[in-house]
């Protein structure tokens, strides 16, 4: 837990290199906000309203899941695929977090879900409903989702995960944080529920 009070700020670091570029691991809000976007200082504020420890990396952007693979290293956590989708007429949304190293079949999702023909939702409604853009889907998003229009889906092989690692609404840092904290606290305070899905990788 980080705690600030009258400019007192106790904050404990590592120092780690890959490929030469040193990546800090902060315990708690990086030290400075200047030049962050409002939507990666709003998911530190609520996690250190809500008391949620967690350690950050700061780094380059990783657009793609191979870019984030150094860095879930460095934290210690296993990759998580993030996925945004939709229904056929576009009127039903869901995220949906499983191991990166297991292949996504639509169909065999959308018979546990009940929702024919997923697919990958559009930017745009990434941006209206999740306050994100590709390459940043997280989990925290659902914090700006106010009239719970998207589904979190989890594949229950992450349910025997200690840790989590996620972007806080951005793709230039990276949280490690308490799975029992994600699942329960956070998805508590942002009013969301979450399903849990059997995946194997085969249609």
């Amino acid at each position: 837990m980080v705690r600030e009070s009258g400019g007192f700020r106790k904050r404990f670091s590592a120092l780690y290199t890959k490929e030469g570029i040193g990546m800090e691991i902060i315990s708690g809000r990086p030290s400075s906000m200047e030049g962050k976007l409002e939507k990666e200082v709003r998911v530190y504020d609520l996690l250190d309203q809500l008391e949620i420890p967690y350690e950050v990396v700061e780094h380059e952007a990783t657009p793609t899941m191979e870019a984030c693979q150094g860095i879930d290293h460095i934290l210690g956590i296993r990759m998580c695929k993030n996925l945004f989708l939709c229904n056929r007429q576009q009127t039903q949304f869901y995220m949906l977090m499983m191991p990166d190293d297991k292949p996504f079949k639509t169909k065999e999702l959308s018979k546990q879900i009940g929702s024919a023909r997923l697919s990958f939702a559009k930017p745009e409604a990434m941006e209206e409903y999740l306050g994100i853009t590709p390459g940043a889907v997280s989990v925290m998003g659902l914090m700006n989702d106010t009239e719970n229009k998207v589904q979190l889906l989890v594949d229950e092989d992450l349910m025997e995960e200690e840790y989590l690692g996620c972007h806080p609404c951005v793709n230039t840092a990276s949280m490690k944080l308490k799975r029992e904290d994600v699942f329960g606290k956070f998805l508590d305070a942002v009013h969301h529920k979450m399903v849990t899905v059997t995946l194997v990788g085969v249609e």
